[in-house]
Order: C-alpha cells, then structure tokens, then sequence
C-alpha cells in the first residue's frame, strides 16, 4: 500500500516536499507518478520516473518548480515556489510492469494508488 506524506499549509512561494512509500517493501520495481486534484477539478499528472530513475519527467506548466527523485524506497515530490494555484490532494502512484527506462504519464498505466496528502498554499 502506497503512502504519500510532506503536504501542509504553506504561504505562497514556499517549497514542500512529498514523500511516498510502500508499507514493507521497496520501489526499485515499480514506476512511479505523481498526480494532483485541486477542489472541483479533475486529477491532473504532475510528475513521474521510471523504475531505472534516470527519466524524471515533469509537467511542462510544472517544470523549473516540481522535481521528482526516487531512492530505493521512497519517491518525492521536491516544490518550490509554491502558487495557490497548487492547492490539491496529491497522489502518488505506481506500476511494476513498466519497462526500465519508461515515463508514465496516464492515469490508467497506473494499478497502484496513495491515499492522497493535502497541500494547501495561501496567498
């Protein structure tokens, strides 16, 4: 089970960092994404990184300010100069058939989900 954790109350341009691990075993596995719902609107990919963790990919609305990193056992979600714009539940998520080196970017490539960590930024 995947648990995302790092979310908060923040001032605008504050940074956060996500973290997300599995109860009891490790990442190495598994690619892994983040995506995020703000109130009213529909879950939107943020960030993901293949099993070999040499693809970072983020969003291009998102990039220069979201980075995603993995080590063996947690995936984070580096934020900097947060916007209230921001403001979501963000999801981690995870999938073990993924080739070595692929990003994915689709909800439906994913079979495993966090439970979601609130990140709220005040302006």
């Amino acid at each position: 089970q995947l648990q995302a954790s790092g979310g908060g109350l923040v001032q605008a341009g504050a940074s956060l960092r996500l973290s997300c691990a599995a109860s009891g075993r490790t990442l190495v596995d598994y690619a892994m994404g983040w995506f995020r719902q703000a109130p009213g609107k529909e879950r939107e990919f943020v960030a993901a990184i293949s099993r070999s963790g040499r693809r970072p990919y983020t969003t291009n609305s998102m990039k220069g300010r979201f980075t995603i990193s993995r080590d063996r056992n947690t995936v984070y979600l580096q934020m900097t100069g947060l916007k209230p714009e921001d403001t979501a539940a963000y999801y981690c998520a995870a999938d073990g058939g993924a080739g070595w080196d692929k990003v994915l970017t689709k909800e439906p490539s994913y079979a495993y989900w966090g439970q979601g960590t609130l990140v709220t930024v005040s302006s």
